[in-house]
């Protein structure tokens, strides 16, 4: 197939994973402080220390005293808070501080101004507010490098001010909004926000203000907050234990280049995947198609495979033996591309002839006929995608003047398109994100077009340096993968519309070349070439780790594979489509009759009816 040439305000308090980073500090001997969950007041344990021996600062390299409390805080967080206790008595660290241990306390309890006296010390009143003449928490609490003590007090304030809205004390909560958080002369757009919550009915007010179902949770959040800008040899974060073991197990799964399994690896042991388990084998060959192959997708639920064909049909088939289903012919021109309804009752199928057509998949029925008013009729659909309704979807095409059409099946004349946006540009293929939320649209002229699909607004686009050809969304709608006629695969952070990696090797021009994610946790990235081969990269680290052969000449004359794709609920199978009218089922296990005669395996591979035409390959 060639390619044709011509915010909402949030509320919340910031949260976010990064790490503070870690310093040394002097053991503190007095009793263990501060429960790491949140969810239970400070655990002392009230007994005096042994007389411990003399050890050295460090444990085979790492500072003893961190890890020393990171144990405490996980073994507390595990429920062994006796042996936390004993472990803290006989090395002489305790968790936290008593002032710490105070703060913590006074968040989940709602004591704001003893939580605001403890965060400042003797810097009361220099940040607005009233002022206590208490001094016992000396300068306050300690920082993290770069952290803001006055944005600290405005998170505090904040959450005062929401619960007093939710209590419906409205004389009170004005009086903090002026008196307390104005005075701190921070984020003004945030106060104006703030303010507006004043006249929010209750019934709205948690879901305006982006705020927990419950005061409670909504307390944890913000000391979750609050703890990311408390310097982490003060106040450790919360289960720092389970979040090491979470890095040691993603680093060593990032260096396994055929990591392929949805289950964890063990911490007894250093983790690598056998590359025999990776789907590096062509188990079946599908030939029922007398054209090209433009574009193949599997059901949500992998129990399915659509191919769409240059011959004009579309061939549904079952994945476990893959016998065919149903053949759709009603198009009277080269189908370019299929998409199945979120719940796979339906698919829509896309053609040149203009019109796209959606079936019932259990009978392979023809349910409706919808069609572009393109006034140029060379220009076809190029692509479709559904809503998460399972009802909704959007057709695209290279005309100008109907280049997006948003129907639904429920309207009461669904052969003409709810929406259809202002013309002006051309769309080449379109996805949209898994909550619905947003229309992401490739617009050939170098830009991926960002559209609200509730109010039909357009955001600021995404500018990429190249000629694209294809998109592909990742299952959680935050990356795409964009295929550049310069020869490579980019994949880009929807949200901060940077570019995160680039993946190169695979040969492409002038052809319109697919590539998905696939794998357990998506870990690859793989896509079709012109050169007849399929590329196969780890998403991490960007390594080229396969090149598969199989796919020979098409009427062309090149060795085209121009659309893959994996099944979703088989991390060891994919598929591959290429002008050689062929269709591959790529897997980790070897054919059954690979043992078997030459002779008696293409007798096998003529005979077999159950399998249509799906001939076994012997690669």
């Amino acid at each position: 197939m060639r390619v044709d040439e011509d915010s909402e305000q949030v509320f919340s308090n910031g949260h976010t994973a990064s790490s503070n980073g870690s310093t040394p500090r002097k053991p503190l001997h007095t009793a263990l402080n501060g429960h790491v969950n949140g969810s239970s007041p400070s655990y002392a344990n009230g007994t005096s220390k042994k007389h411990t021996p003399v050890r050295s600062a460090t444990y085979r390299g790492h500072n003893r005293e961190e890890v020393v409390r990171i144990l405490i805080q996980g073994l507390m967080d595990m429920g062994y808070s006796d042996a936390a206790s004993v472990l803290s008595s006989e090395s002489g660290y305790e968790l936290e501080s008593p002032s710490v241990a105070a703060f913590r306390s006074a968040i989940l309890e709602g004591v704001w101004s003893e939580a605001e006296a403890i965060l400042q010390g003797s810097h009361q009143g220099e940040l607005g507010g009233p002022h206590y003449d208490d001094d016992q928490y000396g300068d306050g609490l300690v920082l993290a490098e770069g952290a803001d003590r006055g944005q600290m007090l405005f998170w505090i304030r904040q959450q005062k001010f929401l619960e007093l809205l939710d209590r419906r004390d409205l004389g009170m909560a004005l009086m903090v909004l002026r008196q307390e958080l104005t005075p701190l002369g921070h984020d003004i757009h945030q106060l104006h926000a703030l303010s507006t919550l004043l006249m929010c009915p209750p019934e709205d007010l948690r879901s305006k203000a982006h705020w927990s179902d419950t005061v409670e949770e909504s307390r944890k959040l913000l000391l979750q907050d609050l703890s990311r800008s408390i310097a982490p040899s003060v106040m450790i974060r919360d289960h720092r234990l389970a979040e090491l073991f979470d890095h040691i197990k993603q680093s060593q799964i990032n260096q396994c280049l055929y990591h392929n399994t949805a289950e964890p690896p063990s911490l007894y042991s250093d983790h690598i995947c056998d590359r025999d388990d990776f789907p590096s084998r062509t188990a079946i060959i599908l030939e029922d198609h007398t054209g090209e192959v433009w574009h193949i997708q599997f059901s949500h639920d992998g129990t399915k495979l659509a191919t769409a064909s240059q011959d004009r049909s579309v061939n549904i088939y079952e994945t476990v033996t893959f016998k065919r289903l149903h053949s759709l012919t009603h198009h009277s021109a080269e189908v370019t591309y299929v998409s199945w309804s979120p719940d796979d009752t339906k698919i829509i199928t896309c053609s040149q002839d203009c019109k796209a057509r959606v079936y019932d998949v259990e009978s392979g029925r023809l349910e409706v006929t919808l069609e572009h008013q393109a006034v140029d009729q060379n220009y076809g659909i190029t692509a479709a995608a559904w809503t998460p309704d399972s009802q909704g979807f959007v057709t695209a095409s290279h005309d100008r003047n109907s280049q997006l059409c948003h129907w639904n099946l429920r309207a009461a004349k669904r052969e003409q398109p709810v929406h259809v946006w202002p013309r002006g540009f051309r769309v080449q293929d379109v996805a949209i994100t898994v909550d619905g939320h947003w229309l992401v649209a490739l617009d050939p002229q170098n830009i991926i077009r960002i559209f609200d699909m509730h109010t039909y607004r357009e955001e600021p686009p995404i500018k990429v340096l190249g000629k694209m050809t294809s998109i592909s969304l990742s299952q959680d709608g935050n990356t795409v993968l964009v295929n550049l006629a310069v020869g490579e695969v980019h994949m880009i952070d929807l949200i901060t519309r940077d570019t995160v990696r680039k993946f190169r090797g695979q040969k492409q021009g002038e052809f319109v070349i697919r590539s998905c994610f696939g794998g357990a946790a998506e870990n690859f990235v793989v896509s079709g070439s012109e050169d007849g081969l399929i590329y196969v990269w780890h998403k991490e680290n960007e390594s080229l780790i396969e090149k598969l052969a199989g796919h020979g000449r098409g009427q062309s004359g090149k060795e085209c594979v121009t659309t893959v794709d994996w099944n979703p609920r088989d991390a060891g199978m994919f598929a591959s489509g290429g002008d050689d009218r062929k269709v591959r089922i790529w897997t980790n296990t070897r054919s059954p009759i690979e043992g078997l005669p030459s002779n008696l395996s293409r007798s096998l591979s003529r005979h077999d009816s159950g399998r249509t035409s799906a001939l076994r390959s012997t690669l």
